[in-house]
């Protein structure tokens, strides 16, 4: 997996705990900490990189709004 979409081990344990909450209220189920790592592993695969793209594309359009609000404060042009 990219370096940029791995989990500290706060965060894996955070999860850990997140999902193994969700599948005891939700589905009424016990799974261990292996079969939540292993959907935390999975989710991270298929939706990681569409929500790490989604998010440099937004920040590049705040980027690129912003850029234009600073053209706009020119007080000099060459006509």
């Amino acid at each position: 997996m990219d370096k940029r979409l791995e989990l500290s081990k706060e965060e894996q344990e955070q999860l850990v705990a997140a999902v193994k909450d969700y599948f005891l209220n939700e589905l009424e189920q016990e799974i261990g900490d292996l079969a939540a790592m292993l959907i935390i592993d999975f989710m991270m695969k298929k939706l990681g990189p569409l929500f790490y793209n989604r998010g440099v594309r937004d920040a590049g359009s705040f980027v690129a709004d912003k850029l234009e609000d600073l053209y706009g404060l020119e007080i000099w042009r060459v006509e």
